[in-house]
């Protein structure tokens, strides 16, 4: 059974932004001429990486509700210039938006089990086809 990671999105207004940020980060990776990699830098390695490489995702928490997730490939513990530890969260590129589901702030990652995790959204479901700021909205008032 995989195991995912459930990370806040900090900065990110909606799934937009972040599929931006990511085309942003590759498009000067690119420029640079550095492997067309995606990845996320924190400071804890996970004690549980390989149930997570293997067939895990990163669920992004965005504006108080996990909205996305990106499959992980790898994960890549390295010591930093300041002589600290860190990782990179390897991820695919590709954001799928998920049953958005509310999440409250947190500090680092949490463990998300394959069975807590919310199922992804089809292409044609109305929360995609919604703005977020709308569908947040109506959700708040209790209409979705």
């Amino acid at each position: 059974m995989p195991l995912h990671l459930l990370k806040l999105c900090v900065g990110a207004e909606s799934v937009q932004d972040l599929e931006e940020w990511i085309a942003q980060d590759l498009a000067a990776k690119a420029a640079r001429g550095a492997p067309a990699e995606q990845f996320h830098t924190t400071r804890m390695v996970p004690n549980r990486a390989p149930e997570i490489v293997d067939s895990g995702s990163l669920y992004w928490v965005i504006k108080g509700e996990v909205a996305c997730r990106q499959r992980l490939t790898a994960i890549r513990p390295f010591v930093a210039a300041d002589g600290i530890r860190r990782c990179h969260l390897v991820l695919e590129p590709v954001v799928r938006r998920v049953e958005p589901r509310p999440h409250r702030p947190f500090q680092g990652w949490r463990y998300l089990t394959a069975a807590d995790a919310p199922a992804d959204l089809s292409e044609g479901s109305a929360d995609v086809a919604l703005p977020e700021t709308l569908r947040r909205e109506l959700r708040s008032l209790g209409l979705l």
